[in-house]
């Protein structure tokens, strides 16, 4: 293990794809405590919201926003200035017949529950109060990856999508080798029928469709994440024994595991001591090759609505939906797209960086 670490850490370009997948996986955990915005807050007055590092609201969507918000007061605005982060307007009440009476300024709560500005307070009363001076501070907004079609934030929903796109992946990779590492060690060293019998079944499971087999699932359980961990993990063992057989068998007959049948290790024994840990180096790398294979076919079934599902999230499903507003919001589809691309890369790269270093017939450089 230290000559395999050291060539591992003489491989620059594994031990960036590693650092960057902690620095993912960092991001996905902590960074939607930093962003500012909460994962399902909605900003009405902020749709597709272009990316950028400019301040909202910008001085063209403060009158907009202003006169939204008068209609939902039953006033009028007018006289809309800004000075520094603080905006003065004045409202008016709407003509109606037999209406004479002040404005009610319990009507003023609807400021701070936009999102864009704070508190008001009344400056001047006009007309016996049926005209309101007021100002109120403008609260700074930043959307480094913009909005979606309803105000959500994309960037902090993307670090959330996140977390479940790599839970699903970590997840199903460790139930992928506790299943396939079992089967494959147990097939390859009993061998003979019992080995034909265990691999004919696994050869039945190869011939089901997967997508198939999701949507027999989803007729008999309600769609979810623990479907999607229960899905891809009864399937994604298959390749794990394989391979794990194919080593078995060429260990079985090796001095050592002789020696442990002669001295009457049971078969749990031989397995767990001796055939199991010199499979860790094949199994180590498929395994890190296996993760983006398993948040890719996550990715998918989101992608055709048959995975994670509101109000969870997942990148398969922001690519969903950055994909149906291509053409009129283009960053929805590509700041999820992104964070799975660098994932997916790094992980293959770490898989070949782990392949070579744990490969004992590359000598030392």
């Amino acid at each position: 293990m230290r000559r395999a670490w050291t060539r591992f850490a003489r491989n620059r370009g594994a031990l960036a794809a590693f650092l960057i997948l902690v620095a993912m996986t960092l991001a996905c955990l902590v960074g939607p405590l930093l962003t500012g915005h909460e994962p399902g807050r909605i900003y009405p007055d902020l749709v597709r919201t272009a990316p950028g590092l400019a301040a909202h609201p910008e001085p063209d969507e403060i009158a907009p926003a202003l006169t939204r918000l008068a209609f939902r007061m039953r006033l009028s605005v007018s006289d809309i200035a800004v000075t520094g982060d603080t905006v003065r307007m004045v409202f008016s009440g709407v003509s109606k017949p037999n209406d004479t009476g002040p404005i009610d300024e319990r009507v003023l709560v609807y400021l701070p529950r936009s999102d864009l500005f704070g508190p008001a307070s009344i400056v001047e009363r006009r007309d016996g109060g049926r005209r309101l001076v007021v100002e109120a501070p403008l609260r700074r907004l930043r959307f480094l990856m913009g909005t979606d079609m309803l105000g959500r934030d994309i960037l902090t929903r993307s670090l959330v999508a996140g977390r479940v796109s790599l839970l699903i992946g970590a997840v199903a990779t460790a139930v992928a080798l506790f299943i396939g590492i079992a089967y494959g060690a147990l097939a390859g060293y009993l061998g003979g029928a019992a080995d034909a019998v265990m691999m004919r079944v696994v050869d039945m499971l190869y011939a089901l469709p997967f997508v198939f087999f999701v949507i027999m699932l989803l007729v008999f359980f309600r769609s979810g994440l623990g479907l999607i961990l229960v899905a891809i993990g009864a399937v994604e063992w298959l390749d794990m024994a394989r391979l794990v057989r194919a080593q078995t068998l060429s260990l079985r007959h090796r001095d050592f595991v002789r020696a442990a049948e002669a001295l009457g290790l049971s078969t749990a024994a031989i397995l767990r001591r001796h055939i199991v840990p010199n499979t860790l180096g094949p199994v180590t790398v498929a395994a890190t090759l296996l993760v983006p294979k398993v948040i890719l076919l996550e990715s998918f079934l989101s992608f055709l609505g048959l995975g994670v599902q509101e109000p969870a999230t997942s990148w398969g499903a922001l690519i969903a939906e950055g994909a149906r507003a291509l053409e009129s919001a283009p960053w929805m589809l590509a700041g999820p797209a992104a964070f799975l691309v660098s994932t997916l890369v790094a992980l293959n790269v770490l898989g070949d960086g782990l392949g070579d270093a744990l490969d004992p017939r590359i000598a030392e450089r």
